[in-house]
């Protein structure tokens, strides 16, 4: 899966999963990884800026690692302050980040960050089509906004879609579905006598003309 980091608070930042839904009744919630790592990145004491809702009265606040779990075959965060069910569930769909390490020196594979891809050229079967505009984080999955000539195009930044990122070259290549990137080919309009035709074959004679 392509993933992206973004920069905040001057800061690099990497997203490294997303709180999927309330499990048990001691506060517990079910995460999907964004990590290849997370025995390193969800340690007791460890503290993630929250990406929510402005609506969310967790906006603008952190969250601490009290303790990670696998269960089942599923990774179970436990929160500080967050310790039944009813306080999980605030926390539903939202995304943590956490600051880079200084000592990392790259980021994790197939993973980049928002300003690296913010500029590259969008390529299509060789073409130029466009500019990536902006990077938008949502819960299920991230979109490029390319800037074209015919305006703003949203393309999920997922594999089968994007399957090459070169920023050294500056050019992402995209293999995008009809009608991403243009208009689909309205259907001909029929003609009198087609539709009079059609209508025979139908078994339905046209209606004479007084």
């Amino acid at each position: 899966m392509l993933r992206t980091t973004d920069v905040a608070a001057q800061k690099n930042q990497l997203r490294v999963g997303r709180l999927l839904k309330a499990h048990g009744l001691k506060g517990a919630l079910k995460l999907e990884l964004y990590t290849d790592d997370p025995a390193r990145r969800f340690v007791p004491g460890a503290e993630f800026t929250l990406q929510v809702p402005e609506s969310s009265e967790w906006h603008g606040k952190s969250v601490t690692i009290r303790e990670y779990r696998v269960m089942n075959g599923n990774s179970v965060v436990f929160l500080e302050g967050v310790d039944d069910r009813n306080a999980a569930e605030t926390l539903v769909r939202a995304i943590l980040w956490i600051d880079q390490d200084e000592a990392e020196a790259d980021v994790e594979e197939n993973a980049w960050y928002d300003h690296q891809l913010v500029g590259l050229e969008v390529a299509r079967d060789g073409a130029v089509v466009g500019t990536v505009l902006r990077v938008e984080h949502l819960p299920a999955q991230d979109l490029l906004i390319v800037k074209t000539d015919a305006g703003e195009v949203m393309v999920p930044f997922v594999e089968a879609i994007v399957p090459a990122v070169d920023v050294a070259a500056g050019r992402i290549t995209v293999t995008p579905p009809a009608g991403l990137f243009e208009e689909l080919p309205a259907e001909p309009e029929q003609s009198d006598a087609d539709a009079a035709e059609s209508d025979a074959i139908d078994g339905d004679e046209p209606a004479a003309s007084a």
